[in-house]
């Protein structure tokens, strides 16, 4: 990952992010109670932004978290993220925690001031190397908490998760729970049977991602075929393709399955066919 652009926001105002200081009693440092949400821009422009707001919207309203700005405030702020930082491609990283109270309490929450903070980085595309070889994944357990709609700053299940994938030289390990398909550690997961795209519903046990909402609109806008539901274990081992989404990294082919070749291990066709769709998409 490239270092994160010079400029921040934090609680009202543009600062250098090296100068940013919040109090050690803020309550997304004692107990992670706090949200955060990942905005993908191409050439200074935020993209699928409505969906993103929305998302933290939930988030936030499922923690009791009072949503400090309206719609037209965090877009606000995005695009002054993005233009104090130069434009470009990069992504903006917006968190939302309850705030800062003086001691450490469970309970009651406490009616106090949200801490807002937000910078950019460089989006980190994937090269055309992992475009045309696509990725290793393994598999593994979903040992997450039971919320996982909610997009939490609590990730370290996630980072840990994550860190299998590094220790087995995979790029992702994608997880599962009583015998199905959830999402992976950072990505939602598409599976690709008999030319249809499946996906998990939308629940608890993951994330309802923004790069996979594309995914589905520009299936039903090009015809190709999906469906919502249970991906079982087994569907996920014999699928032609699987596929990675994420605001940072588009779509990726999975390639490769606790070693197994996916298909003939080489990204598949209707994937090569979402690729373009969804780089149509951001550039247009």
């Amino acid at each position: 990952m490239a270092e994160p652009l010079p400029t921040c926001y934090l609680s009202g105002s543009l600062m250098p992010l090296r100068e940013a200081r919040i109090s050690p009693l803020d309550r997304s440092f004692l107990f992670g109670d706090g949200v955060y949400e990942v905005i993908a821009a191409r050439r200074g422009q935020a993209r699928r932004l409505a969906a993103n707001l929305a998302r933290l919207s939930h988030s936030l309203r499922e923690l009791r978290i009072r949503n400090p700005l309206s719609d037209a405030q965090w877009s606000g702020i995005v695009e002054q993220l993005i233009r104090a930082n130069g434009g470009g491609d990069v992504y903006v990283y917006l968190q939302v925690s309850r705030g800062a109270e003086y001691g450490r309490n469970h309970a009651p929450l406490p009616d106090i001031e949200p801490t807002v903070f937000g910078f950019c980085a460089p989006l980190p595309l994937p090269s055309a190397e992992v475009l045309e070889r696509g990725v290793a994944c393994i598999t593994g357990v979903d040992t997450r908490w039971a919320r996982c709609d909610i997009k939490s700053v609590a990730l370290l299940a996630n980072v840990l998760l994550r860190q299998q994938a590094v220790e087995a030289g995979a790029g992702e390990i994608i997880l599962l729970r009583d015998g199905n398909l959830t999402e992976a550690s950072a990505s939602s997961v598409e599976v690709i049977i008999d030319g249809e795209i499946r996906t998990p519903a939308n629940s608890a046990r993951l994330l309802p991602g923004t790069t996979r909402s594309l995914v589905e609109e520009l299936a039903d806008r090009h015809g190709i075929a999906r469906r919502v539901g249970a991906v079982s274990e087994a569907q996920l081992r014999a699928a032609d393709e699987i596929w990675l989404t994420a605001a940072t990294r588009g779509v990726i082919a999975v390639t490769t399955l606790d070693g197994r070749a996916v298909g003939n291990g080489k990204p598949g066709p209707l994937w090569r066919r979402m690729h373009q769709l969804i780089e149509a998409y951001w550039t247009d």
